[in-house]
């Protein structure tokens, strides 16, 4: 029996893309009634480090959690990474391998939209993040970069009219600054997860915009590799689609996961715990801890 009513197991902390810091982020989800939270920054893990070292907000219980970034058929992919050990001397490495490759990515987009007439935005997006953070302005700042914050840059110097736009005409899929070669390869990702002791999880999967052919050779690849889950309830996600990736989980014997992919009160569709029960016939991820 399912001991939690309302599982989250995906949002972002300022730390990352979000607009909360972690102790913000634990209070809106104390209000929501979340009960078991993952905070799965970007490549980063302070955001989750500075949430379990709080004694407030007892009521929700929080688990180990990150989100990266990979590359599959040429398609970039997000693995949730989840309940893995904090302490491993091998998590550096990660962060590591992924920081440089992060670093490597934001130059390539500034770059990028530099040449569509955008200038200084690699300078403009980190300037947002450290405000965003709450750190004063550096150039060196060890801080981590996404689309989100090169969308608000967009959305601040009047190129767009807002992020939606941003995403829509420069940094969605197939757009000027859709750069994802820099990622490692998704069976890596799984396999780091794994090492670390932790469950690995295809996040967002509606998000990819594919046939579902292309969907069946993705989740064949994600469970060859040693993937446990698919993120399954999440935000909008349609009763019907929930369905059909129910029964890949159970063609290919993995499980069900929950996640809101929250990055800030943007509006009512994307909020902490607000996504579908996880259906009856799918093993929840959290079932065993």
């Amino acid at each position: 029996m399912n001991r939690y009513s309302v599982v989250d197991l995906h949002c972002h902390t300022n730390h990352s893309d979000g607009v909360l810091s972690p102790l913000q982020l634990l209070e809106r989800a104390e209000e929501k009634g979340v009960e078991l939270l993952a905070i799965t920054d970007h490549d980063v893990v302070s955001g989750v480090r500075e949430a379990m070292s709080s004694s407030k907000h007892e009521a929700v219980r929080i688990i180990s959690g990150i989100e990266l970034s990979s590359v599959w058929s040429g398609i970039s992919v997000h693995v949730v990474g989840l309940n893995f050990d904090m302490h491993s001397p091998f998590l550096d490495t990660v962060l590591q391998r992924q920081r440089e490759a992060r670093n490597a990515r934001s130059q390539a987009i500034s770059d990028r939209l530099e040449k569509v007439g955008v200038k200084d935005s690699l300078q403009g997006a980190l300037k947002i993040a450290c405000h965003q953070r709450g750190i004063p302005f550096s150039s060196d700042a060890d801080i981590q970069l996404g689309r989100p914050h090169f969308a608000q840059y967009l959305v601040d110097q009047g190129v767009v009219e807002d992020r939606a736009s941003a995403f829509r005409k420069y940094l969605g899929a197939g757009k000027t600054g859709d750069v994802k070669s820099y990622w490692p390869e998704l069976s890596t990702v799984v396999g780091w997860i794994k090492e670390l002791g932790g469950q690995a999880v295809l996040a967002h999967p509606q998000h990819y915009k594919m046939t579902n052919t292309k969907m069946r050779k993705l989740v064949t690849a994600f469970a060859s590799a040693g993937g446990d889950a698919i993120e399954i309830a999440g935000g909008g996600q349609s009763p019907q689609r929930m369905s059909w990736y129910v029964g890949l989980c159970m063609e290919f014997g993995l499980k069900g996961s929950s996640g809101s992919d929250f990055h800030g009160p943007f509006g009512p569709w994307i909020e902490l715990g607000k996504v579908p029960t996880l259906p009856g016939n799918c093993e929840p991820i959290w079932e065993s801890w």
